[in-house]
């Protein structure tokens, strides 16, 4: 999740105008010039032009893209975040806010022109047909899907259905050197936002989130139901690259963490109307320790949390400085089957700060001043960070708070080295580590059979053969790194992608957390206060 101007009354009219395009009347070709100059002369210059581009133009135009292009630039004169969704792909971000889909329940690769199963949802569609890590897919309902070039998104379509459906699939298992025809029936497909969750220590738990979606607060209460049956009184929760979301998701966990009738954050919009959102009683975390982990990649939704726990002086925000998202879209439906998210409030946190930057200058200087982030300093020392007097805030215990450009961390963690940062770029954005790995268990997947997930998170080791192999990899790839300076975080990595291949995210995120820099210093963090808890129990009992 990845991912400006001030109001201006006549760039509002402009958009109605683009809106009118999609819901307007026909036109009346014999209509005088001088009706372009009425009262509605804005939507009728556009409607018309539309028309006449359709009727008159000596070549045929598509014109659905002029139309989204003057959408898309109405938008461009308003804020960087109000934007225009495409029919083409309402779809997919519908389902991605929504947390499924219907499908069968696979994660898959293109490997050698043919779709390979890298692991199957538990207890989803596949898994409960018996496809398993490894099978090929080579023909759905009658279509050749191997030998040729198909995307992605064209296999996703042919596996993708209605809820009920049947799809017959031919499948050939390597493993068994045998094909065989199973039939999956289309089900409800989870979109996980809550990517991992384990115990960090024996009283530590620890939860990902990567946005928030319809179904995050759902999957956030099962993870910390879990958790607490495990023991966790303290609690994680890792908001670093989450881009954020709905906007009473967020409030719904911020609800967790705080007592009844505190304020969680207040929106305005451009009439100046002020709507609050208070806690309640239903919290099940509230007077635990809890801490925020947040980076340059957390927004939005992600930022509520943050400044709403920061502003009551709840927990400790670690991390480096957000994004700096303080404004509010609402989706609006344009009538053919896509939509616009508008933004129709600015939120402020409960001391009444806005974390939102400054957009004055224009969408181009709006992202540029966030990468200069990473040239500036600010991103390895806090004291790199501008701040300004102006933005000075104060929570109720007193402690200095600022607006104007994200949430300032109670604990600065500085970015790694650039190498480290490649290395999980290279995990991440790239995926090098698990398309390795998965062409690595292609080879020889009986070579971990009846290896116990407690087995391998005690006693596996990656060892140097499987090291140099990846080195050879990376290098074919054109990727030059000092590989040998960080073995160690490689090789975790390498470690990681196979638990998370053959076991769970949970066991992959565990391993990558046993060198995180944030959650290391969450850890000296709870140390250090745990000491002092007992230094102050000694100076009260004498």
């Amino acid at each position: 999740m990845k991912k400006k101007y001030s109001y201006i009354l006549p760039t509002l009219l402009a958009l109605a105008v683009a809106i009118g395009i999609f819901i307007g009347g026909k036109l009346h070709f014999d209509d005088t010039p001088e009706k372009l100059f009425s009262t509605n002369s804005k939507k009728d210059k556009l409607n018309r032009l539309i028309d006449y581009i359709d009727y008159e133009y000596v070549d045929d135009i598509d014109t659905d893209s002029i139309v989204d292009v003057t959408v898309n630039n109405i938008l461009g004169k308003l804020d960087p975040h109000s934007v225009y969704i495409p029919r083409s792909e309402m779809r997919e971000v519908s389902e991605n806010m929504k947390g499924d889909f219907v499908g069968i329940g696979v994660s898959f690769y293109m490997y050698r022109d043919t779709i390979t199963v890298i692991r199957t949802i538990k207890n989803g569609p596949s898994h409960i047909s018996g496809i398993k890590p490894g099978d090929r897919i080579l023909i759905a309902d009658k279509d050749t899907l191997f030998g040729k070039r198909t995307s992605n998104n064209e296999v996703v379509s042919k596996l993708k259905g209605k809820i009920g459906t049947k799809v017959d699939l031919k499948v050939f298992r390597k493993s068994e050197n045998r094909s065989m025809n199973i039939t999956v029936t289309r089900d409800k497909v989870p979109i996980k936002s809550v990517d991992a969750y384990y115990m960090l220590s024996s009283d530590m738990g620890y939860i990902k989130i990567n946005r928030f979606a319809e179904s995050t607060f759902g999957e956030f209460k099962d993870a910390l139901k879990k958790l607490k049956l495990r023991g966790a009184e303290k609690l994680v929760l890792d908001l670093r690259d989450n881009p954020g979301g709905y906007l009473g998701i967020a409030e719904k966990l911020a609800d967790e963490f705080l007592e009844d009738d505190k304020l969680i954050l207040f929106t305005k919009n451009k009439k100046g109307r002020l709507k609050k959102a208070f806690a309640t009683k239903k919290g099940d975390f509230e007077d635990k320790p809890v801490y925020v982990l947040i980076n340059e990649r957390s927004a939005s939704a992600s930022e509520i949390i943050a400044g709403a726990l920061q502003d009551n002086d709840i927990g400790t925000i670690v991390g480096r400085r957000s994004f700096g998202k303080g404004l509010v879209q609402r989706e609006m439906d344009l009538g053919d089957g896509s939509a616009v998210r508008l933004t129709v409030s600015r939120y402020y946190t409960p001391t009444g700060r806005s974390i939102q930057r400054s957009y004055k200058k224009g969408h181009r200087d709006y992202y540029q001043t966030f990468m200069e982030r990473y040239s500036s300093g600010e991103l390895i020392s806090v004291d790199s960070i501008k701040v300004a007097d102006s933005l000075k805030f104060k929570t109720p215990k007193g402690k200095i708070v600022y607006g104007g450009g994200g949430i300032i961390p109670d604990v600065f963690v500085p970015i790694g080295s650039n190498e480290e940062e490649a290395i999980e770029s290279m995990d991440d954005t790239y995926e090098f580590f698990s398309r390795f790995i998965f062409e690595h268990l292609e080879k020889d997947r009986t070579r971990y059979s009846g290896i116990t997930k407690n087995q391998f998170l005690d006693e596996f080791k990656v060892d140097d053969i499987l090291f140099d192999e990846f080195i050879q990899f990376v290098l074919n790839r054109k990727i030059k790194l000092d590989f040998y300076a960080f073995e160690d975080k490689i090789k975790d990595y390498l470690r990681a992608n196979i638990a998370e291949q053959l076991f769970s995210p949970n066991l992959s995120a565990q391993i990558k957390g046993e060198h995180d820099a944030m959650l290391q210093k969450v850890k000296e963090l709870d140390i250090s206060i745990l000491e002092q808890s007992e230094e102050e129990a000694i100076k009260q009992s004498n």
